[in-house]
């Protein structure tokens, strides 16, 4: 199989060739340079002897989780859902007028929170209100083809359901920042997993996983009923909902439903025999979303048992980094592949990204059981750094340069 990258020269003007291209490799700078300070700031609180680090207000972990989930996880989110909305409900591609203001807000954004993160404390204000206009822009966009359309695209609408609960997210931060008590960045952080990525991810696979198996594996029986959809909706809210309240003795009622709910997913949807490994990977990468309920429905069971708060962050990173990494290397894989005009497969510097990232994904959640906390989620975000190095480092040469087959775009 051929690897090799686009032929051409690099230039930075073709990031505004595609929504793709500049929401992609904006999100894949911060994919490093995001996990580059939370290290950082892990190495500094576990050997400060070390090294020393700025310590932020609002508190570095708060600052983390907003970052990954509003700023980094977004920019791919918007670079997708701003190149397939048109292609879902047969409308025109947008133009850059419209799609640039959406990377040029996060891209600065994300810069400006990251400096403020290191010291320059006004980055912090800058940062978040360059995100919210970013994000703003991306909704404004992506809202009106729903009501155009001549049918109904579910899929558009969870997806855009759950943007706007992310700018409701965005709110709550804001509220926090403007002086507010502390549990509105809390409330933020928990629309941001199970408002906003969450059913967006859950959305997407359910349109793009069971089509994507159905192209490659011969009779391939697509199963994808509405009803997946319409059952996730309340289940991840009543489970925010629960989370907001601090009632996390009754996440059972919903986590083990969810757990059965993806579970059945998982069976149904993974194909039997050969595949190539570009959809393998989707199904490994998915697999992490019913063991993470599984984590859930097992704290829950045992916090109502025993009062304590056994698995601590775990059944969390087994969502955010088992689910929501493997699944990003995997579809930000096929779909740079398939814009870039290179044949379908999965390149050397994506399968050891996406290998690598079962490591960090597994790391991190032993790591709440394990003795030294503090120094394994140090090593579980340096192995973050380590495991995707390569793959962004080929991503940034992909969208900086003309696609292979010599189409523009």
């Amino acid at each position: 199989m051929n690897s090799a990258l686009p032929h051409g020269r690099p230039s930075p003007r073709l990031l505004g060739a595609a929504p793709h291209r500049l929401m992609f490799f904006v999100g894949a700078s911060n994919l490093l340079l995001a996990m580059a300070w939370w290290a950082a700031w892990l190495v500094s609180a576990r050997w400060p002897a070390v090294l020393q680090m700025h310590q932020p207000q609002p508190y570095a972990g708060w600052l983390h989780a907003f970052v990954m989930q509003y700023q980094m996880l977004p920019s791919f989110i918007f670079g997708f859902l701003l190149t397939t909305f048109p292609k879902w409900m047969g409308q025109p591609e947008f133009e850059r007028w419209r799609y640039a203001p959406v990377g040029l807000g996060l891209l600065g954004g994300q810069l400006a929170t990251l400096l403020g993160a290191v010291g320059w404390e006004a980055g912090l204000t800058v940062g978040l209100w360059m995100t919210l206009a970013g994000w703003v822009a991306g909704v404004a966009t992506l809202a009106p083809l729903t009501w155009r359309e001549a049918g109904t695209t579910w899929h558009a609408r969870s997806c855009l359901a759950a943007l706007v609960l992310g700018v409701l997210g965005l709110l709550a931060w804001l509220t926090a920042m403007l002086g507010a008590s502390p549990m509105w960045v809390m409330a933020s952080i928990k629309i941001g997993t199970f408002g906003l990525l969450l059913p967006v991810y859950f959305t997407v696979a359910h349109r793009m996983f069971p089509f994507f198996a159905s192209r490659v594996v011969p009779g391939y029986a697509t199963w994808r009923p509405f009803w997946l959809l319409a059952a996730m909706w309340p289940l991840v809210l009543a489970h925010l909902v629960l989370e907001l309240f601090h009632a996390y003795g009754w996440l059972w009622l919903v986590d083990l439903p969810l757990l059965l709910l993806t579970a059945t997913m998982l069976w149904r949807w993974w194909p039997r025999g050969d595949k190539p490994g570009l959809l393998t990977v989707l199904f490994i990468g998915m697999a992490w979303l019913p063991l993470a309920f599984a984590l859930y429905t097992a704290q829950s069971v045992a916090y109502e048992a025993t009062g304590v708060y056994w698995l601590g962050r775990g059944p969390a990173h087994a969502l955010f980094i088992g689910f929501f990494g493997s699944v990003l290397v995997a579809m930000v894989t096929r779909v740079t592949q398939g814009h870039a005009g290179q044949e379908l497969y999965m390149p050397a510097a994506a399968w050891f990204a996406f290998v690598a990232i079962q490591v960090v994904a597994a790391t991190r959640v032993l790591a709440e059981a394990l003795p030294d906390m503090m120094a394994w989620h140090a090593v579980a975000a340096l192995g973050w750094l380590v495991a995707f190095l390569p793959w962004v480092v080929r991503l940034g040469r992909i969208y900086l340069s003309p696609r292979a087959d010599g189409r523009p775009g």
